[in-house]
Order: structure tokens, then sequence, then C-alpha cells
């Protein structure tokens, strides 16, 4: 990962303050039947703010633990990046004695995710309706693909299709490039927060009413989401958006521009940082050119001012471009490589890349807590780690235990 660049994962302890978020769920049960990105991604959040989450995962493990290489040490590392701080049960919910131990074990959380198929719950006796029956409570969080209802719910999403489906491949790239997507499963990532923001809103709820609810979280509501600003453009003017790269469609230069040595992102559209851009570029002209004098005009007149730009801009190397303009109040950044990410002052004085410990002994390197809690180092479960101690908390008897894991309804590493 990222060579010796990272040095070591001191940055989570760089931070000046600690987040008052920390254990902010402690003593909130959670069962999360998801597997991959999205569901794992909600229940690792509530991990981060305290809540007990067990992890339960089928005899072969979650999907994600074999979606490899790349490897990371002995582990995936999609699994690593998305299950810190979580307790594996493993359970064969094909079984009968392991749905009834599941439903026993969901009967007694006070939060349940799950991204099976719309109605693959409902059929293992494990759904949102079974459980409120008798825990009226239940906040119960479905993520899908493209939600529980509706003519596409049976269809399978995973976060490349939707991020396809959602028309977001439409906006990325050039003009002339190929139908691209971001790598990063951004759109998983989002669907987790989505799914975090509702259960701890269902929470607040609950603690006012003591009522639950069934809340309906797809990556492709949360992929329309991530597009406010672009759907919100095309209603306006009827037509879809362009590609256009790095740039925005709302303002101009707002876009990245090759310098000598690499890229960087401009942004010098309001008040008079355009002028003092043209002075500093060495073409105080170009601000009094009616083609770019607002930006409405450089907008429509993008691609040349692009040119005369970029032509300015590749005589010197990014770093000195980004000295003379921050002096100028002109914002810029350049465009980061992960190397250069890997030691960014401000992620390691935020520290925003931090530690979890795997059971092979093995200590990863992630990106920390969104939320800035700091503490222990949390754990990487394996697969069924947890799944003795889980079961006797739930009032199973150790004969009971020693019984499901002889016939393999449970097991252990």
């Amino acid at each position: 990962m990222m060579g010796a660049t990272l040095a070591t994962p001191t940055a989570m302890g760089d931070a000046d303050a600690v987040s008052g978020l920390a254990g902010a769920l402690d003593g909130l049960r959670v069962l999360d039947f998801s597997q991959i990105g999205a569901g794992p991604t909600c229940s690792m959040y509530l991990a981060d703010l305290g809540a007990d989450v067990v992890k339960v995962e089928p005899p072969g493990g979650d999907v994600g633990r074999a979606l490899a290489p790349p490897w990371y040490g002995s582990e995936a590392a999609i699994f690593v990046a998305f299950n810190r701080g979580k307790r594996s049960l493993c359970l064969d919910l094909k079984a009968e004695e392991g749905r009834c131990a599941a439903r026993r074990l969901a009967l007694r959380a006070d939060v349940v995710v799950e991204s099976f198929r719309p109605g693959v719950m409902a059929r293992l006796g494990l759904g949102y309706g079974a459980l409120a029956a008798e825990r009226p409570g239940l906040v119960y969080c479905s993520v899908s693909g493209f939600g529980q209802t509706g003519p596409f719910a049976a269809h399978a999403g995973v976060d490349g299709i939707v991020q396809a489906a959602s028309g977001l491949m439409s906006l990325i790239g050039g003009p002339d490039d190929a139908p691209s997507k971001v790598q990063a499963p951004i759109v998983d990532v989002t669907t987790g927060f989505i799914a975090t923001i509702a259960v701890l809103g269902a929470i607040l709820r609950r603690q006012r009413t003591d009522l639950g609810a069934h809340l309906d979280v797809s990556l492709f509501g949360s992929a329309l989401a991530l597009q406010q600003s672009a759907l919100t453009q095309y209603f306006a003017e009827g037509r879809p958006p362009e590609r256009i790269g790095s740039a925005a469609p709302y303002s101009a230069p707002n876009e990245a521009f090759r310098t000598e040595d690499g890229w960087i992102m401009v942004a010098a559209y309001l008040g008079d940082r355009w002028s003092r851009l043209c002075a500093i570029l060495g073409r105080p002209e170009l601000a009094e050119d009616a083609r770019f004098a607002t930006s409405p005009a450089r907008l429509a007149h993008r691609a040349e001012m692009q040119r005369e730009l970029n032509a300015a801009f590749v005589r010197r190397s990014t770093a000195a471009w980004v000295l003379e303009l921050e002096r100028a109040d002109i914002l810029c950044s350049p465009v980061a490589s992960f190397d250069d990410l890997a030691v960014h002052p401000q992620a390691r004085h935020m520290g925003a890349f931090g530690t979890v410990g795997g059971a092979d002994g093995q200590t990863y390197h992630l990106p920390a807590s969104p939320f800035g809690i700091r503490g222990p180092v949390p754990h990487l479960p394996r697969l069924g780690e947890h799944s003795r101690a889980v079961l006797a908390e739930a009032g199973f008897a150790e004969q009971a235990i020693s019984d499901l894991m002889r016939a393999g309804i449970a097991r252990e590493p």
C-alpha cells in the first residue's frame, strides 16, 4: 500500500481535538446481514460511533472477503476497507436452526441492516413485518440496488451498474471519451452514508415515539442524490449536461490546467480573482477581452479560454504556480496522486489515515473514522470469530451452541 510514504500511522494521533461523538451509540445493538460495500459502510460508521455491531456472515463469509486481488496481507482490501470494529457471527441461514438463531438475535437488536434482494429476508422469516410484530421499536434498514418496490426492485445493482443506470457515467470524462466510472465505489460509500443518516434519524424518532421504522435505502437513489446539481441543471435547461472533464458546468475558470510537470486545479471565477489570475499569468489583456470578461462569457468561450490559459500554465511547475496563486488568494490545488495524499500535511493533522488490527497480527492502514473519533485501534474480525460469544449473549446454552457448531450451522474460525 502506497509504499513507504505512509510511514507510521501516527497521523491518527496528530489531531489536536478528540471528537465529541466517541461512544455516542454505546449500548446500541446492531445486527448486520449486509455484504461488500454499501451496507457494511453503514454498519462500520455505526460501530465507529460506539454501537455493538454483529456481522452475520454465511459459511463462506461476506462476499467482500473474496473480492481480491488486491489482497492486503491475508485479507481482501475491500473487506478491510469496510469492516473495522465489528464482531463476526458465522451462521447458515439456509438451515432452519440458523434462521431461528438469527431471528432470536434480531429480536434483541435495536437496528437490523440487510442488503439482500427485496423479498429474501421475508422468505427467511427475517423480514421487517415479521420482526416488528414482536419488536415494534425495531429500526430495520434495507439496502438494495433499486429499492424495495417498483419495476426495478428485483434488479441486482452493484456500484458500477448503478453508476451506469443513474446517468452518473454520462458526466465523467471528456467529450470524446468512452463512458467512464468513478474508480472508487462512490455510490456504495454514499449509500452507506445515507443509510447511516437514516438509521440515526429513525433512532431519534423512536426516542420520542417508541416507533420503529423500515428504511428503504437504494444505490440508485443515492446516485441520483450525488447528481443534485447536475439533474437540477438538466431540468432547468431541458438538455443533458455535456462531459467536460475537470471543468464545472456553471463557472469558469474552474478546472485543471497542465503545468510544466503536472496539473493544477484553479477556481478563479468570483470577484476580481479572474483579473488577478490574468495578471499573474502575464496576460492582463485577457481580463478585458469581451470573450472572457464575465463568467457567463467564459463559459460560452471555454475552449478558447482553456487554450490561452494552458499556454501560460505550461511554462512553470505546479509548485511555482501554487505558491504564486495562493499568495494572491486564488483558489488552487495540485492534482494529487495517492502517493501525495499519503503524506499530505493536512491529512496527517486530521488523522485521516488510521489503522485496524487483523487477527493475523498484521496492522492494516486505511482511512480513519470520518467523525474524527480517535481511540484504541479497532478490530477486523475473522470469519465466525465471535460466533460463540454472540450466541451466548443471546441466551443460548453452551450445549445448544456446541450442537449448532457440530452441525455446521454456526461456525468458528
